[in-house]
């Protein structure tokens, strides 16, 4: 599957999101495999094979054999930490906050990138999961690397756009198949 087979699959109404997606893929405030890699870890993040399956083929090629397994490992290492440090976050006890997470998270330290395409990606895997304390730890540690607002928004840009198309191509999916199943019924 290709991006232009993963627009071609959005509904008509999804209009926008196919327009987006389109302009996203050469967006030019982010370096090729800062743009590559928050394509790939968005995707992974979506969850849905079919945007996972398109993105991989689009934007792998993209990124040499490291940069790949850093996105990979951005996306995975955000999975954990998203949930842990947005319990923490949001716990009525303070407690929480204070206890080491007692989690490994080598990958940070030694991603196998440069430290800021890691972090980028890993805000852009945060945004998806909605961590509010992660993404203003990774923003902080973006910005004092020297990267402009514009660039962090450009990336959490791809993310919102790989998210909604994923979204939007499982929940026609269930539609599909609820509708079959309201038409055996009949």
């Amino acid at each position: 599957m290709s991006l232009e087979t993963l627009k071609q699959n959005l509904p008509e109404y999804a209009k926008d999101l196919k327009l987006n997606l389109s302009s996203l893929a050469s967006e030019t405030l982010l370096s090729e495999q800062q743009r590559a890699g928050t394509f790939v870890v968005s995707a992974l993040a979506s969850r849905h094979a079919g945007t996972i399956q398109a993105i991989l083929a689009e934007f792998g090629p993209k990124l040499s054999a490291e940069a790949m397994t850093a996105a990979r490992a951005a996306a995975s290492i955000m999975g954990m930490n998203n949930i842990y440090y947005r319990f923490t976050h949001l716990a009525s006890s303070p407690d929480y906050r204070t206890l080491p997470a007692k989690l490994r998270m080598n990958v940070i330290g030694k991603p196998g990138v440069e430290k800021a395409d890691f972090e980028l990606w890993s805000l852009a895997v945060s945004a998806i999961n909605g961590c509010g304390m992660c993404i203003d730890s990774h923003e902080k540690v973006l910005r004092h690397a020297g990267m402009t607002a514009e660039q962090i928004q450009a990336a959490v840009r791809i993310a919102s756009v790989v998210h909604a198309v994923a979204a939007t191509l499982e929940g026609e999916a269930v539609a599909q198949i609820v509708a079959q199943e309201f038409q055996g019924a009949a």
